[in-house]
């Protein structure tokens, strides 16, 4: 159930509350990634101590390993995990597409290239005795090769759903075909077509076994449909409109997008979307990305960029990023930035980070996640809290003219 609270004057953006089976997401929020049901070098209790809400896993990557039949006998994702807040599943679509169809070639959601060429993609993958793979699409679904092993897997809408049920995250997506804002118009639009009809699906399967779901698991999972149609705005509009007038629980907003076009899409998407259910954006979560995105309507975000860029000695400041792998910071004793506080910069400077990067101790990944995702987290937490005091314009200038000065 989704309440709102306050909305953002003369915009779509608002303040309101997701009610979960394991408790209540506070939006606008930032949903950790925990791909694996794990955060990459953190603890689930270093996760919470933050201020995070909820944490995302992968359907694609949980399928894959351990497989979702051993998390649904260790009790679904909470359990298997230890995490005792609110969890999401994505549907393993953008994995399906990206990793097994062309594992290793770094797409994000703003550049997710592929050349499409009779429904099947050429990609090569980590599996050594394999050079050439192919993602195979018809109606049904979609054929992939693992990207652990290269061992061969089908995707259904069916599938994907029931997976997901197996997982028993709270919040969960239906299965959608996720194509690069590159590819031309007429792939768009039938990966969009394709993309409704898997939505039905999608939906009629977690209708059918919901009450069994609920039964064994005691966990009312909440369907998600996905807006598809890259960067075109007619095909943007047709997928709200469709996708808005199916009976799901809220909304993702996938795909990929242009940086620059960014704000307009969400715009027209969220207007057509029902107002009365949460919406969600799909892999984005940089910082001028959730001022644009609360501001047109996005109640809660994923992405990996917060821990994925502190794993490479990246950090987030209030005035932009810094790589504290830089000799200048090798002597340098203050914290990252004087008035955080994250367990990082309370207890350690900048040298020991720079030290332990250099050294290659692998608690330099959890300093440093610690500390961006706490600015991530916390950031939209003002944000939220700057709706609500109807000073969100003021928030707005004041950091991105610090953090892009």
């Amino acid at each position: 159930m989704f309440k709102i609270k306050k909305k953002l004057k003369n915009k779509l953006g608002r303040v309101g509350e997701f009610i979960t089976p394991n408790g209540i997401i506070e939006t606008p929020a930032f949903i950790v990634v925990g791909t694996k049901a794990a955060v990459k070098s953190l603890s689930p209790e270093q996760v919470g101590n933050l201020g995070a809400q909820a944490v995302l896993g992968n359907t694609y990557h949980l399928y894959l390993q351990p497989g979702d039949d051993i998390i649904k006998k260790a009790g679904g994702l909470n359990k298997f995990m230890n995490w005792n807040g609110p969890t999401f599943t994505d549907s393993g679509g953008f994995q399906v597409f990206s990793l097994g169809a062309g594992f290793g070639s770094n797409e994000n959601k703003f550049e997710f290239q592929k050349n499409i060429s009779n429904h099947s993609l050429n990609i090569s993958d980590k599996v050594q005795s394999v050079h050439t793979k192919l993602v195979k699409i018809n109606e049904d679904g979609v054929e992939f090769r693992s990207c652990i092993d290269g061992s061969r897997h089908f995707f259904t809408p069916e599938k994907s759903i029931e997976i997901q049920n197996n997982i028993g995250a709270d919040i969960i997506f239906a299965f959608d075909e996720c194509v690069s804002s590159s590819a031309e118009y007429n792939y768009q639009k039938e990966a969009m077509e394709r993309t409704h009809r898997w939505a039905k699906r999608s939906l009629n399967y977690n209708n059918n076994h919901r009450l069994e779901v609920q039964l064994s698991s005691g966990n009312k999972q909440a369907l998600f449909g996905i807006v598809q149609g890259g960067k075109f705005e007619d095909l943007r509009k047709k997928s709200a409109k469709i996708i808005g007038k199916m009976d799901f629980d809220g909304f993702g907003i996938g795909g990929s997008f242009s940086k620059e076009g960014l704000d307009k899409t969400l715009h027209f998407v969220n207007d057509l979307l029902p107002k009365e259910k949460i919406k969600h954006l799909l892999g984005i979560g940089e910082p001028s990305d959730l001022f644009i995105g609360i501001e047109n309507g996005i109640d809660s975000f994923d992405c990996v960029s917060p821990t994925r860029i502190a794993r490479t000695g990246m950090l987030y400041t209030k005035h932009g990023r810094i790589n504290i792998i830089k000799v200048k910071y090798s002597r340098d004793f203050s914290k990252i930035e004087d008035d955080c506080k994250c367990y990082t910069c309370e207890n350690y400077t900048k040298a020991y980070l720079s030290h332990l990067f250099r050294a290659q101790e692998m608690f330099a990944s959890t300093l440093a996640s610690i500390h961006n995702l706490y600015f991530i987290v916390n950031l939209v937490k003002n944000i939220r809290q700057s709706i609500l005091d109807e000073k969100f314009y003021e928030l707005k200038e004041e950091f991105l003219k610090k953090y892009y000065e």
